[in-house]
């Protein structure tokens, strides 16, 4: 596993060992970020249910200004340290051991790119878009979710609407804009 492009390129990322996790594979991340490469400069990012980190790298690596890592896994969070040291990224990184409602109840947002990989099947893309909704989003968001093959998720979370969903095997991701809403 590897940083794709950017400043980080090339870099090797450590992964997270045990049967409770699933890194995102290459060319699942690749084809995430092709669909925003050109969008990415200079957002504030946010990696919620980070595991080893490796979107939100990617994100810092390919130009957005900060990103804030979120995991309730002690084990996840060391791993997304090193990562972060590993990129040389500590000064646009923040690491954050805490469950995901409670993160989003203390956060300061707004987070203008947002990269969801919970665990699946538990609805836990839905509870932290809706938080997510609830004031910390940018005017101008993108968010990317990775679910399951099966599980389906709405056209439309508050102000953000689906642009595009791909699956590849056993893995669907989801790609979400802020809507231009009309006065």
């Amino acid at each position: 596993m590897r940083v794709i492009t950017g400043t980080a390129r090339g870099t090797r990322l450590l992964a997270l060992e045990g049967p409770h996790t699933r890194p995102t594979a290459e060319r699942v991340k690749e084809a995430m970020f092709s669909s925003i490469q050109f969008e990415i400069n200079g957002r504030t990012a946010l990696d919620l249910f980070a595991g080893n980190g490796q979107l939100g790298l990617e994100a810092l690596s390919r130009g957005a200004h900060r990103c804030d890592f979120v995991d309730n896994s002690a084990a996840a969070i060391r791993v997304v340290q090193a990562n972060v040291e590993r990129c040389g990224f500590l000064d646009r990184a923040g690491v954050f051991q805490l469950p995901f409602e409670v993160f989003l109840r203390q956060a300061k947002g707004p987070y203008s790119l947002i990269f969801l990989d919970p665990p699946y099947g538990q609805g836990l893309v839905q509870k932290a878009v809706e938080r997510l909704c609830d004031g910390l989003l940018a005017r101008h968001a993108i968010l990317l979710c990775e679910t399951a093959a099966d599980e389906q998720l709405p056209e439309r979370f508050g102000p953000l609407a689906l642009q595009k969903t791909a699956r590849y095997g056993n893995v669907r991701t989801h790609l979400y804009k802020t809507a231009e809403v009309s006065p």
